[in-house]
């Protein structure tokens, strides 16, 4: 007779203890990677966690959806005891508990977060170090070499309390995840116009500019889900204006700096901009 294999009671009481101090788990597998959806969520038929804006469980008590399966919770935490058994780790999720990683992955990085960044709580990792503060941001990778920042819609590696007293977050790491606009101009895009249309119908020239701004202002405000809001607003521009003729490459650069200004690559840009001249058929 097989028997399933014992419980990581080590992993599952680190767990709960973190979830007990109001940190998000979740467990990890092999390789320091989530558990793949369960089936009831596989090829994303439970509709995905809400927006994958924030932590909590799916509708299964399984640990599915990657960062988002972080919860507090330990009735839900205790239920999927598979998970436990395979679980090579145990990971949490540093935006939701109001933290942000910096990930040093080796001693160069080390080397420049000593040199550069405000003295807070370490914990040695297998190669480098987590430098962690007091405050949530924009997560990104490898915001230069050696070095990812870990903490809204991240998950990271729990590796033991560290040492040091944790302080407020710096606007030198904020800093890390901005992006300088793209000098480079994007490529023209040409938009047909509808069979049998003269002139641009709208009002006057002014009418498209204070549309672009507007669609600038959408693009810029912008707090979260940044790809989704780009391409939403480069949606709304063309299904307004694509089909006239007016869109010049100059309102069209105007657009894709602002998102670029966002930490949007030209690739993303321009990405988006097709998929959404596809969407309306232009």
């Amino acid at each position: 007779m097989t028997h399933p294999a014992p419980i990581r009671r080590d992993h599952l009481s680190t767990a709960l203890r973190l979830a007990a101090s109001g940190v998000p788990v979740l467990p990890l597998r092999a390789g320091k990677v989530p558990f793949g959806n369960c089936p009831a969520c596989a090829k994303n038929v439970c509709g995905g966690r809400p927006n994958m804006k924030t932590p909590g469980p799916c509708t299964c008590p399984n640990p599915c959806h990657g960062w988002a399966a972080a919860i507090t919770d330990p009735g839900v935490i205790n239920l999927p005891t598979w998970a436990w058994r395979e679980a090579a780790g145990v990971a949490y999720h540093p935006g939701g508990a109001g933290l942000t990683v910096v990930d040093l992955d080796n001693a160069e990085a080390i080397t420049w977060a000593r040199a550069s960044l405000p003295a807070t709580r370490t914990v040695p990792t297998t190669r480098g170090e987590h430098w962690l503060y007091q405050g949530a941001m924009q997560s990104a990778n490898a915001v230069r070499p050696g070095v990812d920042i870990k903490s809204s819609m991240q998950y990271a590696r729990w590796l033991g309390p560290g040492t040091g007293t944790i302080t407020a977050l710096p606007d030198v790491v904020r800093a890390l995840t901005v992006k300088e606009p793209s000098t480079v101009r994007p490529a023209a895009v040409t938009v047909p116009a509808l069979a049998g249309s003269g002139g641009c119908p709208h009002r006057t020239p002014m009418y498209l500019d204070r549309g672009i701004a507007m669609a600038e202002q959408r693009i810029t405000g912008a707090r979260e889900v940044v790809h989704a809001t780009v391409y939403r607003t480069f949606l709304a521009v063309l299904s307004k204006h694509g089909r006239c003729g007016c869109l010049t490459d100059v309102h069209i650069a105007r657009l894709f700096t602002a998102a670029q200004a966002k930490g949007e690559s030209p690739r993303h840009c321009t990405d988006a901009w097709t998929n959404a001249l596809t969407t309306l058929g232009l």
